[in-house]
């Protein structure tokens, strides 16, 4: 199976000048933890409700001026469409992240995450090992 067949591909994005504040708005409006980054459809970072907490709220930063921008995670890891979907729970794993970002050709298709991996059935024992390595206590990786 590929990520093709799993990925959601209504997903909401973001630009790095939005305040962090909007994207939590965001956040909440798509039920996610994570908004790509993008300019036009090109991702250039994407921002989580992580980074938001420890980047953002927990240094007592004004959200509604702090851009995105400043607080974005800039190395994403992505997948394209074709990847099969074993190799991207791998990936999630041994980069403990939730949520992967699928691009073709240069530009943002969908995003998959680790619950939509979790519903398929041939798919479960991948997630279920990657939800293990990412939750390990103080190995969470930027």
């Amino acid at each position: 199976m590929k990520v093709k067949d799993i990925m959601s591909k209504d997903i909401a994005c973001i630009q790095s000048c939005d305040s962090v504040e909007r994207a939590a708005q965001l956040m909440k409006q798509y039920n996610c933890g994570s908004i790509p980054v993008c300019t036009d459809d090109k991702i250039i970072g994407i921002v989580t409700d992580r980074d938001i907490a420890i980047r953002s709220v927990a240094p007592g930063h004004d959200i509604s001026k702090e851009t995105v921008g400043d607080i974005m995670t800039t190395s994403v890891v992505f997948a394209n469409p074709d990847t099969d979907v074993h190799d991207a729970a791998r990936l999630m794993s041994d980069r403990q992240i939730r949520r992967l970002p699928v691009v073709e050709n240069n530009s943002l298709v969908g995003i998959v995450a680790l619950g939509d991996i979790s519903l398929e059935p041939s798919c479960q024992d991948s997630a279920e090992d990657a939800l293990k390595n990412i939750s390990k206590e103080g190995t969470n990786l930027r």
